[in-house]
This record gives C-alpha cells, sequence and structure tokens, in this order.
C-alpha cells in the first residue's frame, strides 16, 4: 500500500524540461525554476516529464536525470514532486517508476502505452497494475490524455473498481476536452476522494465548476495560487434560492 501523503490538490505546475542551445538539458537552471516556482507563483505541486516536459522524447537516461534533478531541488521545498513515468514498453515504465521511488519522489503518473494500445479497460488496468508493483510505496496517478495516446478508454470506465486491482491508485489528470466523461468522474467517484485533476488549460474554469480537485497545466500565471483560491470560493459558494 502507498504510504499515507497529503492529498494531490489545487495548481500543480507542469514543468518544461530547460535545454541548452545544442539541444542538452540544462539541469544548473532547475533550481532556480523550484525557486520560482514557490516564491512567485506559490505553487508547490510539480508534475515532471509530462507533455510539456517533453517527457518522451527524451531518453530514459536523461528523463532519470530530470527527475532526480527535481527531487533533489525541491526537498523541503516542494510539497510534492509527481513523476511521469509512462512509456511504450511496460519495462521501461516500471525501471522509472522503480527509479521514482528511489530517489524519494511523491507520486508517479502514467500515461496508456499507445503503439500496440490496450484494448479495453482491464488491459489497461493490468498495465497500470504492473507498473505500480514496482513502486508500492508511490501513490499512482492515470495520465488520460487519448488526443496523443488514442486510446479510447473512458475515464470514468477506468475508474470503476479500480482500486481493488490497483491498491496505490489516487487520481487522475484528465487531458481531454470530453466535459461529460469528467463530470462523470466527479459524480461516480467524487466519494472514493480520488485526486481529479484536470489538464487542460482553457477549460479549467468549466472543469472547476464540475468538481475539479486541482490542476496540471502549463500556464502558470503570476499570483496563480491566489486566483486558483479565489476561483474556487467563487464557483463553490451556495448560491442564493
Amino acid at each position: 500500500m502507498a504510504s499515507p501523503k497529503k492529498k494531490l490538490q489545487g495548481l500543480v505546475a507542469a514543468t518544461i524540461t530547460p535545454m541548452t542551445e545544442h539541444g542538452e538539458i540544462n539541469f544548473s537552471v532547475i533550481g532556480q525554476y523550484v525557486d520560482y516556482l514557490v516564491e512567485k507563483q506559490g505553487v508547490k505541486n510539480v508534475f515532471v516529464n509530462g507533455t510539456t516536459g517533453e517527457g518522451l522524447s527524451l531518453s530514459i537516461s536523461e528523463r532519470r536525470q530530470v527527475a532526480e534533478e527535481w527531487v533533489t531541488k525541491g526537498r523541503n521545498k516542494l510539497d510534492q514532486v509527481v513523476i511521469h513515468v509512462g512509456a511504450l514498453s511496460l519495462k521501461e515504465s516500471q525501471e522509472l517508476a522503480k527509479h521514482a521511488a528511489e530517489i524519494g519522489a511523491d507520486g508517479i503518473a502514467v500515461i496508456a502505452p499507445f503503439f500496440l494500445k490496450p484494448r479495453n479497460k482491464d488491459d489497461l488496468t493490468e498495465f497500470l497494475k504492473e507498473v505500480a508493483a514496482t513502486a508500492p510505496g508511490l501513490p499512482l496517478y492515470y495520465y488520460h490524455i487519448p488526443s496523443l495516446t488514442g486510446v479510447k478508454i473512458r475515464a470514468e470506465e477506468l475508474l470503476d473498481g479500480i482500486q481493488e486491482k490497483v491498491p496505490t491508485f489516487r487520481g487522475l489528470k484528465f487531458s481531454d476536452t470530453d466535459l461529460l466523461d469528467f463530470g462523470q468522474c466527479v459524480d461516480q467517484h467524487r466519494q472514493r476522494h480520488f485526486a481529479l485533476l484536470f489538464g487542460v488549460d482553457e477549460q479549467l474554469l468549466s472543469a472547476l465548476v464540475m468538481g475539479a480537485t486541482g490542476a496540471v497545466g502549463s500556464s502558470v500565471f503570476r499570483d496563480s495560487s491566489t486566483l486558483w483560491s479565489n476561483w474556487v470560493l467563487e464557483c463553490r459558494r451556495p448560491k442564493p434560492s
């Protein structure tokens, strides 16, 4: 079972991977990046090696190094560092998940494999289960982004019964424009206290009204943490009858 951790919610920065002009990772600025998010933006949760960070365009070695740098530089500054470990190969995903646990990450996220795609919910659940088993102390989040993976399994369908098969499952990053699917995730699984993180910046306000518990985004604005708090209060304020 995953060890108890503070629930992942609110604003989560989808971090870029800084590069030099020669296409090498510029590790030297990640510490500054951490300080900027914490001190200027009030954001203390990060999602590393995802789409914004071009994780799937990096080598496995580069992904490991980027993850290590964020965990190291974020220690005692960030609340949660979630590492995306999805890959085409189950073994590569397992390797990255195990590495994330070894370096002290706070959670892992996994997309569906998208070359030889899972045919149905059971196939996808089994893939997530196999990855989660290599990092049994970490919460696992499903990264739902069908526009890039081509895997059209509805998120609400996947959530139904998943925790019985994947005990470390804690929620999902929903990066799709199907608000009906997202709304059904909220309505059907709110009682499970899943993290329901929305990942399409342009539809964030709509998702918040529907019950999103957080947002993983690439557009981080000045005073964004204050804006998030105000949105939550306003959108969920009881309306006069």
